[in-house]
């Protein structure tokens, strides 16, 4: 209800992403409209607003406000307050206007970064445009927000963008709410903002002050040579996918022997020779988050680009994000007016990796850029726009049902808020969880939100390392959190531990370990909303158990921050330890040894000098700790079918494996290739023994058709596990997490299986299955052991309502 009289007084706020993204403007445009006065203005909490007005007026802005916000805006929760005009100063209020920014405790969001929009293209390809051919071109409805960042309220001053003084123009455009660029914070053109340079390196770091930087990189990859490209999050090495030799020589300087690139095309249909697209995987090209997405490869593919994505079933790929990547494509077709090309097949592919040498992260700083390529790039092409936030491009995949998946969360989803299961914003304790060894992320939870990082990476470097502390206090001071409790992996060697450790004791609160598995489990919860007990299948390569051996096939019972383990998969040896998890081949002898067939080892493993002597290593059970992990049992079928003897990056055995399967087509599952039993030593833990598939393919000639059975018959297999354990605990609904569950024909033969058994399957949908996840199952149990999680409801301000 609102108040009677004539001319009424709405106080209203409203929270989410709603800074930077053009939703003052859209405030004062409708305000405008409906011949309202008042004011709006950001504040920390997000945006504050009083309109004046007719009360039918005022219930008119207020219905339409949510419905028509600006394309990168999201409103959280809006509230209300409505009072007589009795304020002199309301009173007088003639029009409506835009305030400057209020101060306070941040409780908003910082927008993602986004491709660049359809308008400011056709600005920047226009040659009567003041921004034509400008490099730097954004507005409100795109371009960066969070790589530029240093705190919030989000304003230009906050930013990298404060070194650059807005010239006339772009004051004027900045300061006039009509415009599509007011309080665009990196906002700028060729008068007044960042400029390109390009740098050989073979010439001792000399920059041609003469040459276009655009037409003169494009020479440089025409010609067959390196060049770093600055980003939005850092540094990329592109070279020619066209070019096999500069490809090749890529993959050597980065000595990244056969990880698998990713492609960079104009447009969908530049790259449909090469890729099959269906409607979900376009959309998710051409959204303004723009990430690398993994598509089938064509017949053709390989052949065309045989050292893209050697041995792999998928070739990831993006279009064009920033008006620099733009402007390559552009240079390429002879720099034509308008966009009609834009529409066109074009012919330049780019190769576009991560600049981060030795797995370390991203390079972003110019100088750094210069001391760290220099032997790698033969050019770098840079500006002098500073990055404050290092962010990889995201990865991701469609799934079979048209869902999303994340391998990689990072550019243009960080940091997006992700909803938690608990009742009020101020009621949920603040974690900070520091996630786990590989694949590192870490989350920061406020109120009912948690908030992932980007992707971090493996903490074997002291570089990553450094990451991780400079990403945990960039996510700490944005968010203005102090944590009430710092979580972390049970292991207690992983850096991530170490620190959660030390912070703990700085800052008096508790560190609280939470067990691998069981945070894979959570993180699913935690993202679909569940407090109730599930049932939950985690697999990946390893995690540290609670009993103290290597864990990676685990069925638990998980209800809040508790956990039961109910099965396992089958115990085998890891021989010479670590190294086991990088040769395939040891982990196939593991499998002959226990087959019985350890005569076999030295003649099937010929290339390998150890070979010979593993059967005593074996037999003597020395340095074969067991493990019970699923990605050891890939690696074991791997080795046995001669896909992979030796890995040259993590997971690669799984994903040939899965890329001969997915070349074959689907199977049968093998009769009797699985047992299934109940531990001799507890009386209780279900044991899924995968012994008898892998004597089924042993000796099978055709590797796609071993591949094949194998992925029908473990995924047989681990239904019937989870359904006898559904059965007898009670539950309906399992979650499915862990790094196996990247592996797209598992995941769905899998899903369809346990469907028809009448579960309900909930998989990982807003971070990746696997250790890029960790962080959020970590906060969401060191939450509910902090503090009591109860059902959701939303703040309502004293006085407001929704």
């Amino acid at each position: 209800m609102t108040l009677g009289g004539e001319v009424m007084q709405r106080r209203i706020r409203v929270t989410g992403i709603v800074q930077g993204v053009g939703f003052r403007p859209y405030v004062w445009h409708l305000a405008h409209q409906l011949k309202l006065t008042g004011w709006v203005r950001n504040d920390a909490v997000g945006v504050d607003l009083l309109v004046i007005g007719a009360p039918e007026q005022l219930d008119v802005f207020t219905h339409r406000l949510p419905l028509e916000i600006p394309p990168l805006a999201q409103v959280r929760e809006l509230t209300w307050l409505d009072a007589p005009v009795n304020s002199t100063v309301e009173q007088t209020l003639t029009d409506f206007r835009i305030l400057e920014s209020g101060a306070g405790q941040a409780a908003t969001m910082i927008g993602h970064d986004t491709a660049v929009c359809a308008d400011c293209l056709a600005e920047m390809f226009n040659p009567a445009d003041r921004r034509w051919r400008y490099a730097f071109i954004n507005c409100t409805h795109c371009g960066p927000r969070y790589t530029l960042t240093r705190k919030l309220p989000y304003d230009r001053a906050q930013t990298s963008m404060a070194k650059f003084p807005l010239c006339p123009a772009c004051e004027r455009e900045y300061r006039d709410p009509a415009d599509r660029r007011f309080h665009a914070e990196p906002t700028a053109c060729p008068v007044c903002g960042p400029k390109l340079e390009l740098i050989r390196l073979g010439d001792g770091g000399v920059s041609d002050a003469e040459a276009d930087p655009i037409t003169a990189t494009l020479a440089e990859l025409r010609a067959g040579r390196i060049v770093a490209i600055k980003g939005l999050g850092g540094f990329h090495l592109a070279c020619d996918a066209r070019n096999a030799e500069a490809v090749k020589r890529l993959r050597s300087r980065k000595q990244r022997d056969e990880k698998p690139f990713a492609i960079m095309a104009a447009n969908l249909l530049s790259i449909a020779p090469w890729a099959m697209i269906n409607t979900e995987e376009a959309g998710l090209l051409q959204s303004p988050e723009r990430p690398i997405v993994l598509l089938r490869k064509q017949a053709d593919a390989d052949a065309a680009f045989p050292d893209i994505a050697p041995g792999l079933a998928w070739l990831g790929v993006m279009l064009p994000y920033t008006p620099l990547h733009w402007l390559l494509f552009h240079a390429a077709v002879g720099q034509p007016a308008g966009v009609d090309w834009m529409q066109q097949a074009q012919d330049l592919l780019l190769v576009m990796t991560s600049a981060n040498p030795g797995g370390e992260p991203l390079v972003i700083d110019n100088t750094e850029a210069v001391a760290r390529l220099t032997g790698i790039a033969d050019a770098i092409l840079m500006h002098d726009r500073d990055i404050v936030v290092r962010c990889d491009d995201s990865v991701l995949r469609v799934t079979p049902t048209g869902a999303p998946q994340f391998i990689r969360r990072a550019r243009g989803y960080t940091p997006r808020a992700i909803r938690l299961p608990v009742r009020l914003p101020d009621s949920g304790p603040s974690v900070l969880a520091l996630g786990g060894y590989l694949k590192n992320t870490i989350c920061v939870t406020r109120g009912d939100e948690a908030f992932v990082s980007q992707h971090i990476g493996g903490l074997d470097n002291p570089a990553s390392i450094g990451m991780l502390i400079e990403v945990s206090q960039h996510l700490l001071d944005i968010l203005q959190v102090r944590p009430d409790a710092i979580a972390h992996d049970l292991h207690p060697d992983f850096f991530s531990s170490r620190h959660a450790l030390q912070l703990a004791s700085e800052w008096d609160v508790p560190a609280i370990a939470v067990q691998h598995h069981h945070a894979h489990v959570a993180a699913v919860a935690a993202e679909h909303g569940l407090n109730e007990p599930i049932l939950g299948l985690a697999l990946d390569g390893i995690g540290l158990g609670s009993d103290g051996t290597a864990w990676g096939g685990e069925l638990l019972r998980v209800e809040g921050a508790g956990f039961e383990r109910l099965g396992r998969l089958a115990p085998i040896a890891l021989p010479g330890g670590d190294k086991a998890a990088k040769e395939p081949w040891r982990m196939a002898a593991a499998a002959l040894f226990r087959l019985g067939r350890s005569d076999q080892i030295a003649t099937r493993f010929t290339a390998q000098p150890a070979a010979a002597q593993l059967h005593q290593v074996l037999a003597r059970n020395l340095n074969c700790p067991p493990t019970s992990s699923l990605g050891r049992w890939f690696d074991a079928a791997a080795g046995l079918l001669g896909a992979r003897e030796v890995m040259a990056y993590e997971g690669q055995a799984a994903m040939w494996l899965e890329g001969l399967a997915e070349r074959h087509g689907d199977v049968a599952p093998l009769h009797d290739g699985y047992d299934l039993r109940t531990d001799p030593e507890s009386g209780e833990l279900a044991e899924l023994d995968l012994l008898p598939l892998l004597a089924g393919i042993a000796d099978q000639p055709d590797a796609g058709f071993g591949a094949a059975i194998f992925h029908a018959t473990l995924a047989q297999a681990l239904a019937d596990w989870a359904g006898q354990a559904a059965a007898a605990q009670g539950l309906r609904t399992i979650a499915l997490s862990g790094g196996c569950f990247l592996n797209h024909l598992l995941s769905r033969q899998l899903t369809c299986l346990l469907s028809q058994l009448g579960l309900n399957v909930l998989a990982a949908r807003q971070v990746p299955p696997n250790d890029g996840g960790l962080s959020l199952g970590q906060a969401w149990v060191a939450m509910q052991q902090t503090g009591p999680s109860v059902p959701r409801a939303y703040k309502v301000f004293p006085g407001f309502r929704r």
